[in-house]
């Protein structure tokens, strides 16, 4: 198992040093002078334009700058804003506030997600499986925007107009963890209708297996066939989606965090973008493929607990 983990973390480093490098060009290629952006419409003294250029290497080639950042990286320094603000100080708090809200509509997808799509597997063909997908097809229709509008109004201000009680707070996060309830219910929405309609196929297909008809012929109680057997067996696809969305989540909550005031890295990478603020954007980013490169570790790991005969030597 040692060997193993260690072996993937090697193998994660050509796919962080890629991932970032692109990313960085990418920046690097966007318009507009991040120098002038300082000053608005005023024009920049050139000689506070030649020494910023040269505090930052921007008078250096793209692959020098790159060597730059890494050698930075390597350090734990993101860099610094040209507003010279360190990058690490940046994601102080903002960063906390997009993980909070993550792991909440993770929790909230596979609760639900998983679910419904034991329900319509159960039900195949039958009034409860129809209803079900006809809900993820509704899931998938409704863009993230309307969505958090909609709950804002319904679950935010007409419940707490009628019952007196804030259950769903609708901005900011003055609330503790009651504040990422609805911005989480917004922000899984689209992958509850992935995971449940994932569920439904692995569960029915391994409901068609041998083993598990074997089981049932032997007189084995269906709770524990399903249960013991088919359930199980059926999680590792879902615990592989799991994985790969914790990521999406946190890079998509973008809509969700402007909705609800979250003050995030979402809201923060854009207007990183806006203003050019490159060793931002690049330091985003590099924290998200890290959070990637961990989920997907802790999910290989998991098969072998879901499935004995799955071995790392």
């Amino acid at each position: 198992m040692g060997r193993y983990v260690v072996r993937r973390l090697l193998q994660a480093i050509p796919v962080l040093l890629g991932t970032t490098f692109l990313i960085f060009t990418l920046v690097y290629w966007l318009p507009g002078d991040p120098i002038q952006a300082l000053a608005g419409d005023r024009a920049v003294d050139p000689v506070f334009r030649a020494t910023m250029r040269e505090m930052f290497h921007l008078d250096e080639p793209l692959v020098v700058q790159y060597g730059y950042y890494i050698q930075g990286i390597l350090t734990g320094d993101f860099g610094t804003t040209f507003r010279g603000l360190p990058v690490s100080t940046i994601f102080e708090g903002k960063f906390q506030i997009t993980l909070n809200l993550a792991m909440t509509a993770l929790v909230i997808e596979a609760i639900v997600g998983i679910g419904l799509g034991l329900i319509a597997a159960l039900r195949r063909g039958k009034a409860a499986d129809t209803a079900i997908l006809a809900f993820t097809l509704l899931l998938v229709s409704i863009p993230t925007l309307v969505s958090g509008f909609v709950l804002q109004l319904v679950l935010g201000l007409q419940l707490k107009t009628s019952t007196g009680i804030d259950f769903f707070p609708v901005a900011g996060t003055s609330e503790g963890w009651r504040s990422y309830l609805l911005p989480g219910i917004v922000l899984a929405g689209t992958s509850i209708a992935y995971l449940t309609r994932l569920t439904r196929t692995s569960l029915m297909e391994t409901l068609r297996a041998d083993y598990v008809r074997t089981a049932v012929a032997k007189g084995m109680p269906r709770r524990r066939v399903l249960g013991r057997h088919a359930l199980r067996n059926s999680l590792i696809p879902l615990v592989t989606y799991l994985g790969a969305d914790l990521g999406t989540l946190m890079s998509g909550a973008v809509i969700t965090e402007t909705i609800f005031n979250l003050n995030g890295i979402g809201r923060q990478l854009v207007d990183s973008v806006y203003l050019s603020e490159n060793s931002v954007v690049v330091g985003i980013v590099t924290v998200l493929v890290l959070i990637f490169i961990a989920a997907n570790l802790i999910v290989d790991l998991l098969y072998a607990v879901l499935d004995p005969r799955i071995r790392y030597e």
